[in-house]
């Protein structure tokens, strides 16, 4: 047990920190305090990528994405977003960023890449944890895809948009379940999360328990953002969440000109003035860079500049609303019902996210919370004219689409409660597969929700072994692994010989497609700024292909499915 000021610390047996203190400003400073100390670098880079300063200390290879922080405007959204605050949120939020200074050096000092970066930690400000927030989830809605859409639609024409879906950038993607408390073997609702994260060093979450006279949490924190907001319970309740899938990031085409010193817009109401002005990234090893950072009345333009034929800007909610829902960090930890938290979600904006709950008093939540706005279709899919006035946002989705749990409920970002919200969303087989699993059994407890979790069976592997079947004249050897993938169980273990033929199989036939002349016209992809090439480049098979098949959603093909 350790002290520091009204706050008491021990670590469990696997490293977790349980933080005490006498109020919760107090334990918000603790909570600050311990994330500075085990994740120095890490959230010290979090700052600067917010910034747009990570160059300055990693190299060239960053020099894209601060580019992009620049022209995008994060660290002023997020310093909008803090001024906008409530007062008790502020001072809440204050006390983490205290904490965190407080700690930093000593974190700093037993972290070696500080020493072989030749970082010095820098001093956190009031809105650096809504800088860090922003950060983490500026392209978690996955903007980019539209500009993938637009590279298909002017290399194949518009109708062939649709014969596409697009993934991120990596194998994203996190599952869900609520069962009811009839369904379970303790007479207790059981709450599941799986965020699907990559095995990160440092994690994305840290694992950390808060506790004060108040409340008592525990769950799985963002590294540099106070609270808990994902996955935590009180004691009487928890939550869960998934991405919701939802689009609220839209893309204009802008043209704009120079007029003498200003910089001009063509909007809906004719030429208007946009913001602009000069910045310099610091680049370790290069010469400093200038980026010109323009802003028209739809948003930060990020792509091109008014030197240029093509000009794209981003509108995003927290840019537009001057909120990212930070209010609702403190309730959740206050929360004793599905009330409580249905409540705190009120104030929920960034990203948008399928949230599940349940209380020990049997109350059970299943509902949609963030902020998407209301718009022409055609935002959804495309760069639309920022001239045009029927692509102008025209308020907010209310009310948030909820659900009643019945038995059980399931989130897998499939199409399911958050589709009026979406444009593309996860093949449903996750879904189906859970749904499939809980509904054999009766008398669920924690402890066989590990075999939900760990399930290996691939439903997603039907749609190519169908085409298998249609095939003829194969030579032995292909009939030979036809006849063995017939028979395989669709089970990805780690140890089977036919899950690993299956994968060859399958990266064989995405690089065969990729590969074809009718695709030709997308080999190339366009000159858009590098931090958006994992969405638009088809040779990272990142990106899948024919329409059809797999329960009216597009059928994936790629090199790697979510199993």
């Amino acid at each position: 047990m350790s002290e520091h000021g009204d706050a008491r610390r021990f670590r469990d047996p696997w490293g977790v920190p349980h933080l005490r203190a006498g109020d919760p400003l107090a334990l918000a400073a603790a909570q600050g305090r311990v994330t500075a100390y085990d994740r120095a670098w890490q959230i010290e880079v979090e700052r600067h990528r917010a910034q747009g300063t990570s160059a300055a200390f990693l190299g060239v290879d960053a020099l894209d994405w601060d580019r992009f922080a620049r022209q995008v405007r994060l660290d002023d959204t997020a310093r909008r977003c803090h001024a906008a605050l409530d007062p008790a949120t502020a001072e809440w939020v204050g006390a983490y960023v205290a904490g965190v200074n407080d700690g930093l050096a000593a974190g700093a000092a037993r972290a070696p890449e500080f020493a072989a970066t030749g970082l010095t930690p820098g001093r956190w400000e009031p809105w650096t944890p809504l800088g860090v927030w922003l950060g983490h989830h500026i392209l978690f809605a996955g903007f980019p895809g539209k500009l993938w859409r637009e590279h298909v639609a002017q290399r194949l024409g518009p109708d062939a948009v649709d014969a596409f879906a697009t993934d991120g950038p990596s194998v994203a993607g996190s599952n869900g379940w609520l069962l009811a408390a009839e369904r379970t073997g303790t007479g207790a609702a059981l709450l599941a999360g799986d965020p699907h994260r990559f095995f990160e060093d440092p994690g994305v979450y840290q694992q950390i328990r808060l506790a004060c006279p108040e409340y008592d949490a525990v769950g799985l924190a963002v590294p540099g953002v106070p609270g808990i907001a994902h996955f935590g319970h009180t004691g009487a309740v928890a939550w869960a969440i998934t991405n919701a899938m939802a689009d609220y990031q839209d893309l204009y085409a802008e043209r704009l000109r120079r007029d003498g010193g200003q910089v001009q817009a063509l909007g809906p109401d004719g030429w208007r003035p946009a913001h602009s002005h000069l910045e310099t990234i610091e680049v370790a090893g290069a010469d400093p860079v200038e980026v010109e950072v323009v802003e028209t009345d739809r948003g930060p333009v990020i792509v091109g500049g008014p030197d240029d034929e093509t000009a794209i800007s981003l509108r995003y909610p927290p840019r537009v609303r001057a909120e990212l829902g930070f209010a609702t960090l403190p309730e959740l930890l206050r929360a004793r019902t599905v009330t409580d938290v249905d409540h705190a979600l009120r104030h929920w904006v960034e990203p948008v996210n399928v949230v599940q709950a349940a209380d020990t008093a049997g109350g059970l939540l299943h509902r949609v919370a963030g902020a998407v706005p209301v718009r022409h279709p055609d935002n959804g899919r495309r760069v639309v004219p920022a001239w045009n006035a029927e692509h102008a946002w025209q308020g907010w989705y209310a009310p948030m689409p909820r659900a009643a749990v019945v038995g059980r409920a399931v989130m897998a970002n499939e199409r399911g409660l958050a589709a009026p919200l979406g444009v593309e969303f996860a093949p449903p087989h996750r879904a189906h597969r859970i749904a499939e699993l809980l509904d054999a059994g009766h008398e669920w407890t924690a402890d066989g929700l590990a075999g939900v979790h760990t399930d290996t069976y691939l439903g997603s592997a039907e749609p190519l072994l169908a085409v298998l079947e249609g095939l003829t004249g194969l030579d032995p050897a292909t009939a030979a692994l036809r006849e063995r993938l017939r028979r395989w169980d669709r089970r990805m273990a780690a140890d089977s010989t036919d899950a690993a033929r299956f994968a060859v199989l399958r990266a064989a036939v995405v690089r065969r497609v990729a590969a074809h002349p009718a695709l030709a016209a997308l080999a190339e992809p366009p000159a858009y700024p590098e931090v958006f090439a994992p969405w638009l480049h088809t040779g990272s098979a990142r990106w899948a292909a024919a329409a059809g098949g797999n329960s009216g959603s597009a059928c994936c093909i790629r090199c790697c499915w979510w199993s």
